[in-house]
């Protein structure tokens, strides 16, 4: 592979030499509510030049890591199908080549892809799930492949009390009783976590990481399709992502940034250092 001609700041390095591999999913062909999750990866990657390689939080540097940027892939908004396919096959091959893959989405549906490959790869897999929305719905308008199912689908995949969700503040009644006989959901905030990350690092369980940006409160990040009061702020959002970075983590994305509905600009520079902060805290 060929690094793509705009690279994340400081993730420069050859396909050969790198131990972690971003790509890009530019897909929001199921959006519900306020399209424009497909112009994302771009502009994270576009504005990332506004922030620093390096991270005070965790006095790390992206230099001092070996990443690789793929770049976008070029997918079928007509088919939801296809560009889960492209998504897992891309997936797969760099997990065969021995990397930790990372995506940008893209809706959230993008990571059902993502998630078909790193399962394929480690059938004990569980997941945590950073939301405002549930996702839980088997379908919606008669759709199974909709961002609004896609955690409905991951679960089908990993079977119960697999899937860790937390910030939840959103979503239909049926959802929330779901969750209570199917899944370990932590509604509003990070409460619940660390005891997760304990039980699953000691057990070193692989571990598929899924943020969607609108768990923050869109007072920190309103760039997004379906904003929803009550989220989390920054530094709740870096200290629970440094948590989750002490379990096994095999694959992880951030999703749901839609850059044009934040004129400033400043919700793309959240996801930019949201971004480094995840790639920086992951030990390979």
């Amino acid at each position: 592979m060929n690094k793509n001609v705009e690279t994340f700041i400081g993730c420069d390095s050859e396909y050969e030499e790198a131990t972690i591999a971003l790509f890009g999913a530019p897909f929001d062909s199921t959006t519900s509510f306020r399209p424009g999750a497909r112009f994302g990866s771009s502009a994270i990657r576009h504005e990332s030049f506004g922030i620093e390689t390096y991270s005070p939080y965790q006095d790390k540097d992206l230099t001092d890591k070996k990443v690789f940027d793929c770049g976008d892939l070029e997918l079928c908004f007509g088919s939801s199908e296809a560009a889960l396919k492209d998504i897992e096959d891309l997936e797969r091959r760099i997990l065969n080549d021995g990397k930790l893959p990372i995506l940008i989405g893209g809706e959230h549906l993008v990571t059902y892809g993502a998630v078909k490959a790193v399962f394929g790869k480690h059938p004990d897999l569980q997941i945590i799930h950073f939301d405002a929305h549930a996702d839980l719905r088997d379908d919606y308008l008669g759709a199974k492949l909709s961002h609004a199912c896609v955690m409905r689908r991951c679960y089908d995949l990993v079977g119960d009390n697999k899937l860790h969700q937390f910030c939840i503040r959103s979503g239909d009644r049926e959802e929330f009783r779901f969750a209570d006989e199917h899944t370990d959901m932590h509604k509003f905030s990070f409460d619940g976590l660390k005891e997760v990350c304990d039980e699953l690092a000691k057990n070193n369980t692989p571990v598929y990481f899924t943020i969607d940006l609108d768990c923050l409160d869109p007072s920190v990040f309103c760039g997004t399709g379906t904003p929803e009061a009550g989220g989390v702020t920054f530094p709740e959002l870096l200290s629970a992502i440094l948590m989750v970075s002490r379990t096994n983590i095999v694959g992880a994305d951030i999703n749901e940034l839609a850059p044009m509905l934040d004129s400033s600009g400043a919700s793309t520079a959240v996801a930019c250092k949201v971004l480094r902060e995840l790639i920086l805290s992951i030990n390979r």
